[in-house]
């Protein structure tokens, strides 16, 4: 499975697996259908947000290495 990546957007990891929403809620990251999460890295939305990013990319690749 595809790890993901600071510089993918939002919808590209909803994509690979939708349960992967509550960990960006969890984070802050409420908007997951706004025009924000298409275009948007996850880079960029954590400067936004005041988010670590280091710690989400973590959690979500953490979710879906176990979740395969």
């Amino acid at each position: 499975m595809a790890k993901v990546t600071h510089e993918m957007t939002i919808m590209e990891v909803l994509k690979m697996d939708p349960g992967v929403a509550p960990i960006f809620m969890k984070h802050g990251l409420h908007c997951l259908g706004c025009p924000g999460a298409t275009m948007e890295s996850i880079h960029d939305a954590g400067l936004v947000h005041g988010i670590d990013v280091d710690v989400l990319v973590s959690e979500l690749n953490q979710y879906l290495e176990t979740s395969a």
